[in-house]
């Protein structure tokens, strides 16, 4: 992918699908007045391949991806996607944009009652009628497909039991396969590997990255990692203090663009 450093710019890769280009505007978040922890954030992520943010905590990268699917409410500026401006819908309009917009959380956000199958389901809540999810009677085409999934990331054989009842990184599986459940045009993952060992932490990215290259989704992924990111994504964004700094491949990713984004030296 070409990419300008620094600007918070980048030309999306060749083979993107520009319908499903995702460009923010002067994006800016205020949860105090006055103290902003986005500053006018603009950039453009391409319609394909794997976008990493990397950044000290704190420095917004959470704030920007909630902000794309509307969980935070930004203060002012655009969400392009889909030939609209999120930041603009309410209601039955949101909803429906939302339902596009696939999520894979830091704490899972499963519910611990329900099945691993009955979890992978809820991504489909969107498309059902309210009666039909609250009776749990999905259409059959709907069933198939979550068995698929979650025989995709290596649950098949824990489809009956309740969530509460895996580890962590099986969690983390179900919500990967309830996302894509979504059919989503734009995959979001917020912190995906924080509460992982290392060896499962590498398992959920070749996940996450594998589906989503196999259903040509783009990915936007937040990461503590600098190595998973520069592993995984094929364009690194880096944040401090609620801007981008640093917009380029992973290879141009040096150790002085590291101390511009967390700081210091002693770390590296």
């Amino acid at each position: 992918m070409t990419a300008a450093v620094a600007n918070g710019h980048a030309t999306p890769a060749r083979g993107s699908s520009p319908g499903r280009s995702l460009v923010l505007r002067n994006l800016r978040k205020e949860y105090t007045p006055g103290k902003p922890v986005l500053l006018d954030v603009s950039v453009e992520f391409a319609g394909s391949g794997v976008t990493a943010i990397i950044g000290p905590s704190g420095t917004g990268k959470s704030t920007l991806i909630r902000c794309v699917n509307r969980l935070v409410e930004p203060t002012g500026g655009e969400i392009l996607f889909l030939d609209q401006d999120l930041a603009k819908l309410r209601g039955r309009d949101l909803r429906a944009a939302r339902r596009r917009i696939g999520m894979v959380f830091q704490e899972y956000n499963l519910v611990e009652r329900l099945t691993a199958i009955e979890n992978v389901l809820c991504g489909r809540l969107g498309y059902v009628a309210p009666w039909r999810a609250w009776l749990r009677k999905f259409p059959a085409g709907d069933i198939d497909k979550a068995f698929e999934l979650l025989d995709a990331v290596g649950l098949a054989d824990r489809a009956g039991h309740r969530a509460d009842a895996l580890s962590g990184g099986q969690r983390q599986r179900i919500g990967i396969a309830r996302a894509l459940m979504q059919d989503p045009d734009l995959l979001l993952a917020d912190e995906p590997t924080s509460s992982l060992d290392p060896k499962t932490s590498v398992e959920i990215m070749e996940l996450i990255t594998g589906l989503a290259a196999k259903r040509n989704i783009p990915v936007i992924v937040n990461i503590h990692n600098v190595e998973l990111a520069k592993r995984f994504a094929q364009r690194v964004v880096g944040m401090t203090g609620g801007a981008i700094v640093f917009d380029g491949p992973p290879d141009q990713l040096r150790d002085d663009h590291l101390k511009q984004i967390y700081g210091g030296e002693a770390w590296l």
